[in-house]
């Protein structure tokens, strides 16, 4: 198993770039997908798209983020990439039904957007657990789950 304990820098740096770039034209980038909660761990054990299993133990100052460099070798890399993030998408034309949906998923501590009319929230789980959680205000109809595309 690999250890990883540090971070070299991002995939973003300068200094980065041109190493990285010439590992990934011969295939030797690997990646380690995480979630948004993954991300703010520093112990992990993982797996790389490649099957290389590594242990990530960071200090408590090093925050992972998307992008960050693991290990730079001069025949491999290890990356830190983001899975994309799902969302629950509710939409109301009715100002109190906003306001409802808005107070509700503060006090849940869901991290959410605001686009317009819809309110999006970042889910960390199934989501039929959030719809779950929000039916007593999704049952008058004012409240609609909209289906991303």
């Amino acid at each position: 198993m690999l250890r990883l304990e540090r971070i070299l820098g991002y995939a973003s740096d300068a200094g980065m770039a041109g190493p990285l770039h010439a590992l990934e034209h011969g295939g030797k980038v690997e990646r380690i997908l995480l979630s948004g909660d993954d991300m703010l761990r520093h112990r992990l054990h993982v797996v790389t798209d490649r099957g290389t299993e590594c242990a990530v133990a960071l200090p408590r100052k090093e925050k992972l983020g998307n992008g960050a460099v693991l290990l730079l070798e001069p025949e491999r890399a290890i990356l830190v990439q983001l899975e994309r993030q799902q969302w629950l998408t509710l939409e109301t034309d009715d100002p109190a039904s906003a306001l409802k949906i808005a107070y509700f998923a503060g006090n849940m501590h869901w991290p959410v957007r605001f686009e317009e009319n819809r309110l999006r929230i970042a889910l960390g789980g199934p989501e039929q657990h959030y719809l779950d959680r929000l039916a007593h205000l999704l049952q008058d109809g004012k409240v609609r789950r909209v289906r991303d595309a």
